[in-house]
């Protein structure tokens, strides 16, 4: 999938606010990083990515809670939100987005289908983290390639509000 003119408006934004993003991705394993990197000029406006795909790089990296991973799972809003702002506090970003999913084939629960995706959005200084649950269809690119389109249109959003 061509993120190209999303990633521009994305790019836009943030340079607008005067800003850098940060991700902190596990299903997705880079690709919101990659598509933010993918034009030319987003040193103005990248910082860094966290690829944290286990559970102990979440905890080690970006500070989520053990008792979050237990009582929640990876694959939860609390864990996401986690993520986000454990993401601000390791960076130079104002803003960051975090996404844990399902992205299949396997790996599935019934609460928990192949599809489920949690994704957050946090901006440096501001106490309310916004998080929201998708249910993406199709195969395990898919299922990504839909967390990083939903991904970058977050973004926006909380910058455009």
């Amino acid at each position: 999938m061509n993120f190209d003119m999303l990633v521009a408006q994305v790019g836009q934004v943030l340079v607008k606010h005067q800003s850098m993003v940060v991700t902190a991705e596990s299903c997705t394993g880079g690709m919101i990083a990659e598509a933010l990197t993918s034009i030319g000029g987003s040193t103005a406006w990248f910082d860094r990515a966290y690829i944290t795909y286990s559970y102990e790089s979440k905890k080690e990296m970006l500070g989520v809670a053990e008792m979050t991973i237990q009582k929640k799972g990876a694959v939860s809003q609390q864990c996401v939100e986690e993520m986000a702002l454990g993401a601000l506090q390791q960076s130079h970003a104002k803003v960051s987005v975090s996404c844990s999913g399902i992205a299949g084939p396997s790996g599935a629960s019934s609460d928990k289908p192949v599809g489920t995706v949690w994704l957050a959005w946090a901006i440096q200084g501001q106490e309310d983290v916004v998080s929201e649950r998708f249910l993406f269809s199709g195969d395990r690119k898919a299922v990504r390639e839909q967390t990083t389109e939903a991904a970058l249109k977050g973004v926006l959003r909380l910058l455009r509000e």
